[in-house]
């Protein structure tokens, strides 16, 4: 019985691939054909079908971004790379979409360590990270083994110092992988979906009014109070606003 149920997943899984692949290719030809907004339907359709990936994303934002829906554009451009950071090609196109945003918002400055801190354990996302260290663990049990079975020294002083950077390197992977799965899990990033809202300095329409976004902004979530929703920007300044006016990058 349960090897009929495996043989089952097995087909259900591979027949499920086959047809995102077929969509995927419908959306690709429309793309090309200039046909926008047919190829979103596909990418969506491929979505609805459990179906992320960096290029999905991707190409849903150079979709949204060719019929000037900058939002969705931004949105899915995040989202790609929130898959794969160091994209160049996602960082150019969503540069190019963020001009196009209304609000021109400073970052605030970093300190020379936050930088340093940023870039290296930016490098990769956690689970690359992750993945690393484990490349890394095996390399080094490998390097172990083989220093026990190598009959020269000169082989075993390559084998055991070769295995010494191994560890060092699976377990500097090992903690950046868990400082980056931290990182990620406490961002909480959006992006503004509404033409203009108003930022309220308290959850509520009677607080006052501290400032305006417009669509395409990206922010950052702190806290929740029923429908509202407390939002940081770039430039440190913070407010609330209703949960309906932004769509969070993140699904948890």
């Amino acid at each position: 019985m349960k090897r009929w149920a495996s043989l089952i997943l097995l087909w259900t899984g591979l027949w499920s691939y086959a047809q995102n692949e077929a969509i995927f290719e419908q959306a690709t030809s429309a793309y090309n054909d200039g046909d926008y907004e047919k190829a979103i339907n596909h990418y969506l359709e491929i979505l609805d079908n459990g179906e992320h990936s960096a290029s999905l994303y991707f190409n849903l934002g150079n979709s949204y971004y060719k019929i000037n829906q900058i939002a969705p554009s931004i949105y899915y451009y995040e989202k790609a790379l929130l898959l794969k950071p160091n994209d160049p090609e996602i960082r150019n196109n969503l540069a190019y979409a963020q001009n196009m945003t209304l609000d021109a918002i400073e970052k605030m400055p970093q300190t020379g360590f936050s930088k340093i801190y940023g870039k290296i354990t930016g490098f990769l996302s956690f689970d690359q990270w992750a993945i690393s260290a484990v490349v890394f663990t095996i390399l080094f049990v490998a390097l172990y083994i083989a220093f026990f079975y190598f009959r020269y020294a000169s082989r075993k002083r390559i084998a055991f110092i070769s295995g010494i950077i191994s560890l060092i390197v699976a377990l500097i992977s090992m903690v950046f992988a868990f400082v980056q799965y931290n990182d990620f899990r406490k961002d909480r990033p959006a992006i503004v979906f509404s033409e203009e809202v108003i930022i309220k300095s308290e959850p509520n329409n009677r607080s006052q009014e501290v400032f305006t976004l417009h669509e395409g902004t990206k922010i950052h979530v702190l806290d929740s109070l029923n429908e509202w929703k407390k939002i940081r920007i770039e430039d440190g300044k913070t407010g609330w606003l209703m949960d309906t006016d932004i769509k969070m990058l993140k699904d948890f």
